[in-house]
């Protein structure tokens, strides 16, 4: 799968890498809905170093379209609410 973090480029991760991201996401989603900002703060650095740990980065001429969209690591958590469907940030 094709993962863009907004404003860093996309990375390709497999897909046996998505139940740790999606365990990262859970706690994402239950931290924004709570509004518990320093625990949002540190998810989502998390869960943004599993994908740049786990997955390969693509050249950044290279026009892939991205499968799922992640937002930078400086987005406030009224923008990631925004972003959020009730599966989280990444489905499934």
């Amino acid at each position: 799968m094709i993962v863009r973090i907004m404003g860093e480029g996309q990375v390709e991760l497999a897909d046996s890498h998505f139940i740790e991201l999606n365990k990262l996401d859970d706690e994402l989603l239950a931290e924004v809905q709570s509004g518990d900002e320093e625990g949002f703060r540190r998810t989502l650095g998390a869960l943004l170093d599993a994908v740049r740990r786990l997955g390969a980065p693509l050249p950044d001429d290279a026009l892939e379209p991205s499968e799922l969209i992640l937002p930078s690591p400086d987005a406030t958590l009224e923008e990631v609410r925004e972003m959020l469907s009730d599966d989280g940030l990444i489905p499934g």
